[in-house]
């Protein structure tokens, strides 16, 4: 084997070390800033914003979407470690559907145009792709699902919205006023704050 053959190998298992070191570094940042929670005002009080997402898409930018992928999945496995699930999982894995939805577009399309435009645009994208899988999955299994579990009627549910938002009166409007709101919030927050922290954290992701 030639010496360019064994450096080029060398370089790539650092290469590959490195990137699951840093997976497993900003999964893990992500699973603790999942339990600091704030309640909105605008929805029922068991929707809570967190910023969990903030380091996967800083991740998914500096190391692309398949990356962004591993670290919203090591979050949420490390998250059921520590907190366990109350939902069967379903929860769990709707979280980790969300969040890919957001930071993979947006990966993606920053993966192609490697400026500060493809970045906005890729943000946005994922943020409207977010909302629409966040209202889908909320309408036909999230709150059916916890209905369920929770033994409680959907009506329950519904009215836990009508208290905070007199315009919610079913399934549709649920999901139109208060999961797209919380959505699209959520993704205007997580980027504006990737945009003003990329540029500082990336040399760090990128050290050779």
């Amino acid at each position: 084997m030639s010496g360019d053959s064994q450096t080029t190998m060398n370089f790539a298992g650092r290469s590959n070390t490195r990137t699951i070191v840093q997976v497993g570094m900003l999964g893990a940042v992500a699973m603790v800033l999942m339990f600091f929670e704030v309640p909105l005002w605008f929805a029922p009080p068991f929707y809570k914003m967190d910023l969990s997402e903030l380091p996967v898409l800083i991740g998914c930018f500096a190391m692309g979407p398949a990356a962004g992928v591993m670290i919203e999945l090591v979050k949420i496995l490390l998250h059921l470690v520590v907190q366990g699930t109350t939902t069967a999982g379903v929860g769990d894995l709707a979280n980790f559907l969300i969040g890919c939805s957001f930071v993979v577009p947006a990966g993606m399309i920053y993966k192609k145009i490697r400026t500060k435009k493809g970045a906005v645009i890729g943000m946005i994208v994922g943020t409207v792709t977010m909302t629409v899988l966040g209202c889908v999955l909320n309408a036909f299994v999230l709150l059916p699902f916890y209905a369920t579990a929770f033994e409680m009627p959907m009506d329950v549910l519904i009215q836990m919205g009508t208290a905070v938002n007199a315009w919610i009166q079913d399934v549709f409007s649920f999901v139109i006023l208060a999961v797209a709101p919380f959505n699209i919030l959520k993704g205007m927050i997580v980027s504006a704050l990737t945009f003003l922290l990329y540029k500082h954290i990336r040399p760090i992701l990128r050290r050779q």
